[in-house]
């Protein structure tokens, strides 16, 4: 039989650990933390809560280059009911985005006709990881590095991950979409 201070040091661990837990899983949203826009503004995530938000890696050299234009459609299908997309020009893979900023908002626009949210070239693999990406890469199921350009993570309206898709998940992919649609359904 247990004595009540031990019942009591045991409860106290318990919710002492709980309370850990919801507090590491705050620190780890995606929605945290500031970013830069491709124009230089900066941006803080959590503007994005509330939304469902897909976050893409893109690049402008790449054979999934293409995909661009299916994130403007799936951008404009679902916009008015909650959906960001939101573009990060990476440069990890085979230095296939090697533009300035500038350079990469034109290629977008003019090519692409790209409207949604586009940022700052960061880093999405190895030393000097975003910490966006960081926590991305360490939360979403599975984890791990990001392995091409044009990977997707789909965050939900509570902010956390429910998708993680590879570069060969095209952006009109209908599970892709079905997830989509279930996420904008929920409250917000």
């Amino acid at each position: 039989m247990l004595t009540k201070t031990l019942v009591t040091l045991i409860v106290s661990l318990a919710v002492g650990s709980l309370l850990s837990t919801t507090v590491h899983a705050d620190q780890a949203s995606p929605l945290t933390g500031t970013v830069k826009k491709i124009d230089g503004k900066d941006v803080d995530l959590s503007a994005y809560k509330g939304k469902v938000v897909l976050i893409v890696n893109v690049a402008s050299r790449c054979g999934y280059t293409g995909q661009y234009a299916g994130l403007q459609k799936l951008y404009d299908t679902y916009k008015d009911k909650g959906l960001v997309v939101l573009g990060f020009p990476a440069n990890e893979f085979g230095a296939q985005e090697p533009g300035t900023d500038t350079e990469i908002a034109t290629f977008c626009t003019s090519k692409y006709g790209v409207t949604f949210d586009m940022f700052s070239k960061i880093v999405v693999k190895g030393p000097g990881i975003s910490p966006l990406y960081k926590t991305l890469t360490e939360s979403a199921d599975p984890k791990g590095d990001v392995g091409w350009n044009f990977e997707k993570f789909l965050i939900g309206r509570d902010g956390k991950i429910v998708g993680r898709y590879k570069s060969g998940v095209a952006p009109d992919d209908a599970k892709l979409k079905g997830v989509i649609e279930a996420e904008l359904a929920k409250a917000g």
